[in-house]
């Protein structure tokens, strides 16, 4: 027969519990990890901030993912000034084998010697018709040749990038560039908007949302986290924008918190979003992250709607930022409710 246990190896027992189920709330980013990070974990744009060492630099795949990333300004700017830029190689190297390595230039009409050079590499590059230029000479006949492979190669990758840009499923969510502690029934709570700025529609919008922050628990200073209740967790139809809410009762983790509390603790809120993306029929994923000093206090989001002329329920996107200042005091001092919490983590003190 066993022994009853006692009231202390009960205690144990609830704090090595309890401490398995906090360690599980770390993300993924490991006890260790955690406690060593210095700064936000992720970007502004959702974006890890972390490295890796030992796998090489992966230009390449860098590269890649730049270019599917940019928007397609920058990708359409950085290919075209890329093949101006090989050209330009190839033009001086044709200049360097001599001013006859390409002849026919007085039959198009052009008097500068670097711009004659150019129109023939960049006819070559393109596969295009050169004719009436022509190169002169074994090295110009060679270094032509080579041009004519290493244009459609690169012609070829552009095109893979714009395809695979194209065929991509993604979801481009807009933010709110602050979050807000704003009055919530009878409290305060944690707000900020989001809104897809993509034509397709999303549909199954689950969002989830983490506390990161400094506490002080047996005279340890540590990081833990928490995953906040919210308002709802998931829409089904996200046709205009969405304000997420966590209510801060007596319950949450901000609980109690004021602005210098928050600084003091270091706090980041880390936000996952998923949806079902309806052209491509699959998930997608978009990340943000608000620091302590991205709160806004002794405020609330301004009014996003505005009159449609065929009398359509509208936003205005531009307005997604918009706040109303409310007096001193309103948020950044603990609403009342909030007071009746008994397990106040000692990191407030």
């Amino acid at each position: 027969m066993t022994a009853a246990s006692t009231p202390d190896e009960h205690a144990q027992h609830a704090d090595a519990a309890e401490k398995e189920d906090r360690e599980k709330e770390d993300l993924g980013f490991g006890r260790l990890v955690s406690q060593s990070v210095r700064g936000r974990f992720l970007d502004k744009d959702g974006r890890p901030k972390s490295r890796k060492f030992g796998i090489g630099p992966q230009r390449l795949e860098r590269l890649y993912l730049g270019a599917l990333a940019a928007s397609w300004t920058t990708f359409l700017a950085w290919s075209l000034a890329s093949v101006m830029l090989v050209n330009g190689c190839f033009t001086l190297a044709y200049m360097a084998l001599g001013p006859e390595a390409i002849t026919g230039h007085e039959l198009v009409q052009i008097s500068d010697q670097f711009l004659t050079t150019f129109s023939y590499s960049l006819a070559r590059f393109t596969t295009s018709d050169t004719s009436p230029m022509y190169a002169v000479g074994a090295t110009a006949h060679w270094l032509s040749i080579f041009e004519s492979l290493v244009g459609p190669l690169a012609i070829v990758a552009v095109a893979g990038l714009m395809l695979a840009r194209l065929i991509r499923p993604r979801m481009r969510l807009r933010y709110s560039q602050s979050a807000v502690i704003a009055p919530y029934e009878d409290g305060r709570g944690l707000m900020f908007r989001i809104v897809s700025t993509q034509p397709s529609e999303l549909s199954d919008v689950q969002v989830r949302v983490n506390l990161v922050l400094f506490e002080t628990t047996n005279g340890v200073r540590q990081r833990e986290f928490h995953q906040l209740e919210l308002e709802r967790h998931s829409v089904e139809f996200f046709s205009l924008h969405w304000t997420v809410v966590h209510p801060i009762t007596s319950r949450s983790p901000l609980a109690g918190f004021t602005p210098a509390m928050l600084r003091e603790a270091e706090a980041e809120v880390m936000v996952s979003v998923n949806a079902h993306e309806e052209t491509f029929s699959t998930r997608v994923t978009s990340r943000c992250s608000y620091l302590w000093d991205e709160f806004r206090w002794d405020a609330k989001f301004a009014n996003i709607f505005v009159n449609a002329p065929d009398g359509v329920i509208a936003i205005d996107v531009e307005r997604l930022d918009r706040m109303d200042v409310l007096p001193d005091g309103t948020t950044s001092i603990a609403a009342f409710a909030e007071e009746t919490r008994d397990d106040v983590p000692s990191g407030r003190m």
